[in-house]
């Protein structure tokens, strides 16, 4: 780890080197693309006389033709046909901006695509006019970031420790673009321990996909744990990013791993399925949390409301604030099926997704088709404070469709909050690391998939409910007082049911006048009424005055008259069945594994006998409260340990403030 702190020190002293033209903040823009050029030039070092032997020999040559022949020579996946090299270009210091758009221009076409993402050649201009281009294309020759150097595991490190002081020093969430790698070690470690026999076997090729890979940390894990393991397996990388810089570094570490740039895909995942109708062994991810998709929500709704299931998002959309689950349909689309071997997924949640949307929503519907599909494996909650950009509780989801028999229609939840260490120094909001010794531990949890402390074990059932609408009896009393009718005479609501807007002044005021003589009949009685006794009375008493008692006019003379009443008699709809009192509903949560019957005799009618459930509203959802399956009840200190407390403290209070005194 010291010498990938050395290398990040070393890197960000040459940024220094350009301050005054650039502001820190834009220092990304100049060091990210110098550091993947010479990251290549070290790599392409060995084979460069023979790519350029080729490369005379092929001139003129068929360009596709050209192109394999290249390839081969340099032994990888990529070539520089360009004589210079940074060596050269720091050797000739009058000519540095002209040889290093040269040099940029001997890259293969496949390379030249992934470093023109970083936009870099606008700067090289700019650095030449303030004399500050040789000096850092001398530093970076000077500093050799070969592979047998810098492993690719401390040089994705080395990368994204600089884009988080770039984007720290620019208040960007550097966190977009990366997962810390104990993170991602332990998201493979869940993902690929149960294959572990399958992955040892001789020649065997699995593919592995991240539908938001940033700077490709997470496939590079997979790839390393796999070589681990065997080194005769074969890891095929695929990945969609949409933000360039990050693109450019994932597509130049896959061309250092002979992964085929084909695999690796430009654009917002959402927008445009750039691996459309592909599918995978494995698959990671860590969406951005929190993220709304409005930019995206017409082309999401499209899809979800034409294709349905033949389309990505057919369980549902979520609310426009969040679009984790968006991912996680996009990633459920791409699993084969069973008879294909099947797939499985680790994506990295906050807690939104767990439990966010009553039943019915887009989130429940999402989790009900995942859970009684049994997909859904395993739920890992993180240590906070992991990660770069936010200090919230995560959570690894563990998602497949090829269940061991032990796990069929079981989901594990493990509780790994306290599952970390203290790091010597902060990284933005990250305070907290896992240790390789506690990711084991997690896994080893993972795999005994026995209930204790860390895990349990339910019934997929278990998450699942029926929210049920409680229904109460509307009762009102009706009194007819002077306050009153003189309030309603003077309301828009009666102006608007009598319809006293379209009349002369002379007959709105005589209507007026005939409906509060005839209210004011009721008055002399001084009764409270029931609401059926009360518009008889107003019925019969409207007689002389030829009055309709329309909807509208009845509305009003509730809201001029009525008053809730528990004491009062049901109000009745015409068919004799009680109305129900909006203003009291209420729903409730029954689970799955008990009957709704059993669940309103224990839990409702013991306090409002007069209640019912109105079954026509009934829904069935899901949830995954996690916390509340892992809370340990602490009782309250006894009243007599805080008394005494108290009295120690007072009397320290009287001592200070005697002290103060004298």
């Amino acid at each position: 780890m010291t010498e990938f702190s050395d290398k990040v020190a070393l890197i960000w002293s040459i940024a220094e080197l350009i301050r005054g033209p650039y502001k820190p903040p834009q220092y990304g823009d100049v060091i990210l693309p110098l550091t993947v050029l010479r990251r290549l030039d070290c790599v392409l070092e060995a084979t460069k006389a023979a790519v350029l032997a080729k490369a005379h020999e092929l001139k003129g040559k068929d360009a596709t033709a050209a192109d394999r022949l290249l390839k081969r020579a340099a032994k990888l996946d990529f070539y520089n046909t360009s004589k210079l090299d940074f060596q050269k270009i720091k050797g000739d210091p009058d000519n540095v901006a002209k040889n290093l758009v040269s040099y940029m221009k001997g890259f293969s076409p496949n390379a030249r695509e992934i470093i023109d993402y970083f936009g870099f050649e606008k700067h090289i201009e700019k650095l030449a006019q303030h004399e500050r281009l040789y000096l850092v294309v001398k530093k970076f020759a000077e500093t050799d970031l070969h592979p047998d150097v810098v492993p690719a595991f401390q040089m994705g490190l080395v990368f994204e420790e600089l884009i988080r002081k770039f984007k720290e020093l620019s208040n960007e969430e550097a966190g977009d673009h990366f997962t810390p790698r104990e993170v991602i070690r332990l998201m493979v470690n869940l993902l690929l321990t149960p294959d572990t026999d399958v992955l040892r076997k001789k020649g065997i090729i699995k593919t592995v996909y991240d539908p938001a890979c940033g700077t490709g940390g997470m496939l590079s894990v997979a790839d390393e744990y796999v070589l681990e393991l065997n080194p005769d397996a074969q890891m095929i990388l695929f990945g969609q990013e949409y933000n360039d810089e990050s693109f450019a570094i994932c597509g130049s570490d896959m061309l250092i791993k002979g992964q085929s740039l084909d695999n690796l895909k430009f654009g917002d995942t959402f927008l445009k399925d750039g691996l459309k109708g592909q599918t995978f062994d494995y698959m990671l991810a860590n969406p951005p949390f929190g993220v709304e998709w409005k930019p995206e929500q017409s082309a999401i709704t499209k899809e979800h409301e034409e294709l349905g299931f033949s389309g990505r998002f057919g369980a549902g959309v979520p609310r426009i604030s969040d679009g984790s689950l968006l991912f996680l349909q996009h990633m459920l689309s791409k699993m084969k099926s069973p008879e294909e071997g099947g797939s499985r997924i680790a994506v990295v949640f906050n807690g939104s997704p767990l439990f966010t949307g009553d039943a019915g929503s887009g989130e429940s519907e999402i989790r009900r088709w995942i859970i009684e599909h049994d997909w859904l494996e395993t739920i890992v909650a993180l240590p906070d404070q992991l990660f770069y950009n936010t200090g919230i509780a995560t959570y690894v989801w563990i998602v497949t469709n090829r269940k061991t028999s032990r796990r069929r229609k079981k989901i594990q939840l493990i509780n790994a909050t306290s599952f970390f260490q203290r790091k010597r120094k902060n990284s933005g909001m990250k305070r907290n690391e896992i240790s390789p010794s506690q990711i084991a531990e997690i896994t080893r949890i993972y795999g005994a998939f026995v209930s204790g402390p860390y895990s349990k074990i339910f019934d997929r059932d278990d998450f699942g409910y029926r929210q049920i609408t409680i229904e109460r009896p509307l009762r009102l009393r009706f009194e007819v007082t002077e306050g009153r009718l003189s309030a309603l005479m003077t309301s828009e609501a009666l102006e608007k049911a009598l319809g006293l807007a379209r009349m002369r002044a002379s007959d709105a005021n005589d209507v007026k006048l005939l409906v509060e003589s005839a209210l004011r009949t009721l008055i002399a009685t001084g009764t409270i009424l029931s609401r059926e006794a009360f518009f008889e009375a107003v019925r019969s008493a409207f007689v002389s005055s030829h009055t309709k008692l329309s909807s509208s006019l009845r509305k009003a003379l509730v809201q001029a008259f009525a008053e809730r009443d528990r004491e009062a008699e049901i109000c009745r709809q015409d068919d004799g069945t009680p109305e129900a009192d909006v203003a009291l509903r209420d729903s409730d949560n029954v689970p799955l594994k008990e009957t709704v019957g059993s669940y309103f005799d224990r839990e409702v009618l013991p306090h409002m006998p007069d209640a019912w459930i109105d079954h026509g509203k009934t829904k069935l959802g899901f949830e995954i409260p996690f916390n509340r399956q892992f809370y340990i009840y602490t009782p309250p200190r006894a009243l007599r340990d805080i008394e005494a407390e108290i009295q120690v403290l007072e009397a320290e209070i009287v001592r200070s403030l005697t002290s103060i005194s004298r």
